[in-house]
């Protein structure tokens, strides 16, 4: 093969001045179509591949148009160069040895174009992973196959991140849902909840995160980019109980994980750790409490030492058969009515044997004892707050269980009046002189009604300067006749207001301050009341003490988150009072915290660069 040409063809010399052979009618009938020559010392044509394609477009297009013999010669002239030969006219002879040429070199080039088809040649032969050709295409190719290797590797390592990734995300999911579970069975509201949950997960890295609540249901979905589905866990509420020292634990474990004290790990570590843990303190002790309260309710309500002491046994009783029903899975309701009748038939049979006390006070300790197991505050804050689907179950909730106190209570009247037993209410005077001992007695309240709830130590403190202060106010309201609503609507707001700054202070939540303050002012006399006159005369005279009643109890509740809403700002300091009011958060922080980077709080001069 010399020039490229392969052996056996016969090549004849043709230069610039040969006369162009006319087209044949078919190219294949070309007389000399294996004998045109390609001349060693013929010089490039000074087109391109790609212009003169362009050019030969162009001619044949014009000779078409024209009807000349022209575009067969030229499409011959096209075609040829295509097998290695010319034809055509002068211009299309030096195109077609071009294109020869430009093809030839693909199988290691000719004199004029010898490094074109070796580099060619040697980048193919380097994406397998061969040497040859130059040396930049061959660490080309070399470079090419190894990161096509190590892509497999890179793939692997990125799906398996990837599944950690999944996993990271399942378990900050799981341990915020467990979180909010424990927040919200001990009474918080929504509000307080639906914030606790988005700090865990801003505290875990997860931005963006939205939250539904129901009374029996916490919900969270993540979405990670808007072009991929949302990844959204569910845990039910199965239970429901005033532990306010595993509320206390998770409140401080929120807050040490926000601050980054904690790993997520280790947090879901103790939170396992709280929610098997057992009580603080022994069962019996909580019983003994739980008869505590109802003692004080009967020297709050002007009672003696010897009905203290009856309304202290009765309340024991009540406790004991309220866990022996609860291990048998009797609902709450029957409950309520079991323990009201208890305390309706003492005050009978005190009643039959012309004992020395008022009876009716031990109806009325017993109706706030069971009282007080209501969460009606998150009822309220619930409402206010704007989660009026949660307000509503928990109104009902409210509702269903007062019913079965004034099931259990009127059930006992009535057999009282069967009888002839009727527990006459006696009425209540407010004495300057007994000031110092409803005072102490709204503080023994609060603070047996804590105790039994399993309050930690540090929480009795706060606890008992809040019921005193509430007692307080609500008896001095009272005796300047503001009404029953009113009184009870200004005692909560101080036990809001003060509940909020010594439950920080304490390192408590708020909640557990606050709702073992509003324990003196719950109405059991009012309820005992309208119930009596409602058995007894059948007038409406009940029926508006039992209004009465539902009054006081949302003056309740809406006094101390009117408290709570007024003592942020407060405890901010004036620094703050421009911010808006997001609603009290009895549990938890305020709002999620968010982690920034540390940056400097120097500013950067910048300096114009010289031009170059």
């Amino acid at each position: 093969m010399r020039y490229g040409v392969p052996a056996g063809v016969s090549v004849v010399a043709i230069n610039e001045r040969s006369p162009v052979p006319e087209a044949p009618d078919s190219p294949t009938d070309h007389p000399r179509l294996n004998e045109l020559p390609i001349a060693a010392n013929q010089p490039r044509h000074p087109r391109t591949s790609s212009q003169g394609t362009q050019a030969r477009r162009r001619e044949d297009a014009d000779a078409a148009r024209k009807g000349e013999p022209a575009a067969a010669e030229g499409e011959v002239a096209g075609r040829r160069p295509l097998d290695g030969a010319v034809g055509g006219g002068e211009q299309k002879a030096d195109r077609g040895v071009g294109e020869v040429a430009g093809r030839r070199s693909m199988d290691g080039g000719d004199e004029r174009n010898p490094d074109r088809g070796v580099g060619e040649v040697a980048g193919r032969r380097s994406m397998d992973g061969a040497g040859g050709g130059d040396e930049g295409n061959a660490d080309r190719g070399v470079a090419e196959d190894t990161a096509e290797r190590r892509g497999v590797g890179f793939g692997r390592r990125r799906d398996d991140r990837d599944r950690d990734g999944q996993r990271e995300l399942y378990r900050t999911l799981d341990l915020a849902l467990r979180i909010g579970e424990v927040v919200l069975s001990s009474g918080a509201g929504t509000a307080d909840a639906t914030a606790t949950i988005l700090s865990v997960t801003a505290a875990c890295g997860l931005r963006g995160c939205e939250v539904d609540i129901t009374f029996t249901s916490i919900a969270i979905s993540y979405q990670a980019a808007p072009d991929v589905a949302p990844e959204t866990h569910m845990r039910v509420v199965r239970y429901r109980g005033q532990d306010f020292s595993r509320l206390t634990d998770v409140d401080q474990l929120v807050q040490r994980l926000a601050r980054g004290e904690v790993t997520r790990a280790d947090a879901s570590r103790e939170l396992a750790r709280m929610v098997s843990a057992g009580p603080p303190f022994p069962r019996w002790s909580s019983v003994l409490a739980w008869g505590v309260m109802a003692g004080g309710a009967t020297l709050l309500l002007g009672g003696g030492w010897l009905i203290t002491l009856v309304a202290v046994v009765t309340a024991i009783l009540i406790e004991l058969s309220n866990r022996w029903f609860n291990r048998q899975r009797l609902p709450a309701f029957y409950q309520q009515v079991a323990g009201a009748f208890v305390a309706t038939a003492v005050a009978l049979i005190l009643y039959a044997v012309h004992a020395p006390v008022k009876p009716s006070l031990v109806v009325a300790a017993g109706i706030i004892m069971l009282l007080a197991g209501i969460a009606l505050t998150g009822a309220v804050q619930d409402a206010i707050t704007g989660y009026y689907v949660t307000a509503a179950a928990r109104s009902l909730e409210a509702m269903l269980l007062t019913g079965g106190i004034i099931a259990g209570v009127s059930l006992g009247l009535a057999l009282g009046i069967r009888f002839g037993l009727p527990v006459a209410i006696e009425a209540q005077t407010i004495k300057l002189a007994n000031l110092p001992i409803m005072v102490g007695s709204g503080a023994l309240m609060a603070v047996a009604f804590a105790f039994a709830s399993y309050a930690p130590l540090r929480s009795l403190l706060p606890v008992a300067v809040v019921g005193a202060a509430g007692s307080l106010v609500f008896t001095m309201m009272a005796r300047a006749q503001f009404g029953p609503a009113w009184s009870t609507a200004a005692a909560a707001f101080v036990v809001g207001l003060g509940g909020y700054s010594l439950g920080r202070r304490f390192g408590v939540p708020p909640l557990v301050v606050v709702v073992s303050g509003t324990v003196p002012l719950l109405p059991g006399l009012t309820i005992y009341k309208g119930l009596f006159e409602v058995m007894s005369n059948g007038n409406l005279t009940g029926i508006v003490s039992l209004a009465t009643a539902v009054a006081i109890g949302v003056a309740l509740a809406s006094g101390v988150i009117l408290g709570e809403y007024v003592a942020q700002p407060i405890r901010r300091e004036a620094r703050r009072l421009e911010d808006r009011l997001a609603g009290p958060r009895l549990v938890g922080p305020r709002r999620p915290v968010r982690r920034r980077a540390r940056t400097s709080h120097h500013r950067t001069r910048r300096t114009r660069r010289p031009p170059a």
